[in-house]
């Protein structure tokens, strides 16, 4: 039997599950506090200065993670620091919803989404020296386990005994949105019953190394805490982060039936392509996946009370976002970005911000974009939250994503009552 949602035809989707791992803390406690005192992650890595042509010495790693007790070895060993952070992340994630060790992981009707930019780079080092030697040393059976793209996902299935649908997403920094999606999408067409979705990255001098040649990361090495500063007129550039963020997706009758805790509603969620520039953003179709997941959950832009931006704190992204939002909702709608704490976190990032998004919204209270002293008049006329926090009451909170290729996402959460 469906269940149907407004003559929708679509089952209903909720969040019984969550959590992280991030640079700021790994509990909703521990991160509200952080963001109450406007406490960053990020730091000054003095090995990346040392690199040679790098401009950039600045990253959010996630500090003092280390492989859990309970963790066999023999279970692990596909797993790099990426894979690691996802699988704990989903086990606290299961935890909270009950259905840790429950059998309908493995019965064929959970499934798991889930994504990153790239995998562990560490095993990269040994490819390119066969590349540039002609030799294997370094190479063993997992090295390619743990750098392949799909590899937290299919190593969380394997630790948990995942039998459903596997949907590896692999989009730069809209990985871990689209997985979020693309679950919610599995589950209200009836599919799968439950979903484990979100996305993680690894922090590497490479992925610094990609955003340093395109002249978008921060150069404010000796000022770690106040970079990046999405939207504010003295921005210089984004800082590559890391983490891993995972939700927990039922069906409706499904987690009600089994009497789980409902923590939001998943109801929009919008997904295009720009088809212009792999690396440019474009406003036009930006709007156009804010518009896509209003018409999904059939609610107005006036129904959103908030927005989690992507805000990355590069000039072209930063004006382009805010020319899409203002486009679709005004200037009335406030919107902050998570990344001004934790720097981009790239696959991680949707499901990370997903993740706050649904803690704000159960909490009343909304994170400002830290340092942002002063907008730039560059970007569309929007309520930036700025300062300190701000205390709201929101039925519907909005989280968007864009990436490399003109990816856009855009979802919608729907308090739980």
């Amino acid at each position: 039997m469906r269940f149907t949602r407004e003559g929708s035809g679509k089952r209903r989707v909720v969040i019984t599950g969550m959590s992280t791992i991030t640079s700021i803390g790994d509990t909703w406690d521990s991160v509200f506090e952080s963001l109450q005192a406007g406490r960053s992650g990020i730091c000054h890595i003095p090995a990346w200065q040392a690199c040679e042509g790098l401009n950039t010495a600045l990253a959010g790693p996630v500090m003092n993670f280390f492989r859990p007790a309970h963790y066999p070895r023999k279970k692990i060993r596909g797993m790099g620091r990426l894979a690691l952070m996802s699988t704990v992340a989903t086990e606290r994630a299961l935890e909270q919803s009950g259905l840790l060790g429950d059998p309908v992981l493995s019965g064929g009707h959970t499934g798991i989404a889930y994504g990153s930019s790239i995998g562990s780079t560490g095993p990269i080092r040994a490819f390119g020296h066969l590349l540039e030697n002609n030799e294997v040393g370094g190479i063993n059976a997992n090295s390619y386990i743990q750098m392949m793209p799909h590899t937290a996902p299919v190593n969380i299935a394997l630790f948990f005994g995942i039998r459903g649908r596997l949907i590896p997403t692999s989009s730069a920094c809209t990985s871990g949105s689209q997985a979020i999606g693309l679950a919610y999408e599995t589950i209200a067409d009836g599919r799968q019953s439950v979903m484990i979705a979100g996305g993680g990255e690894e922090l590497c001098i490479t992925e610094g190394a990609v955003f340093d040649t395109l002249f978008a990361t921060s150069t404010r090495n000796d000022q770690p805490d106040k970079t990046p500063r999405p939207f504010d007129r003295d921005r210089d550039g984004l800082v590559i982060g890391e983490g891993a963020g995972t939700l927990i997706l039922e069906d409706l009758e499904y987690a009600l039936a089994r009497g789980a805790t409902v923590l939001a509603e998943v109801v929009g969620f919008g997904t295009n392509m720009d088809g212009i520039h792999i690396t440019q953003p474009t406003a036009e179709t930006m709007a156009v996946a804010m518009k896509l997941a209003l018409e999904d959950a059939v609610v107005s832009s006036d129904a959103i009370g908030y927005i989690n931006a992507h805000g990355t704190a590069t000039d072209r992204g930063d004006i382009a976002e805010s020319a899409a939002t203002h486009g679709v909702f005004g200037e009335r709608m406030p919107i902050s970005s998570m990344k001004s704490y934790l720097g981009h976190t790239l696959g991680a990032c949707g499901a990370i911000e997903a993740w706050a998004c649904v803690h704000m919204m159960n909490h009343d209270w909304y994170m400002p974009t830290l340092n942002l002293d002063h907008v730039d008049e560059a970007c569309a006329r929007l309520d930036y939250i700025q300062g300190s926090g701000r205390q709201m009451q929101n039925e519907y909170v909005m989280s968007n994503n864009f990436a490399f290729g003109g990816v856009n996402t855009s979802l919608i959460f729907k308090r739980w009552r």
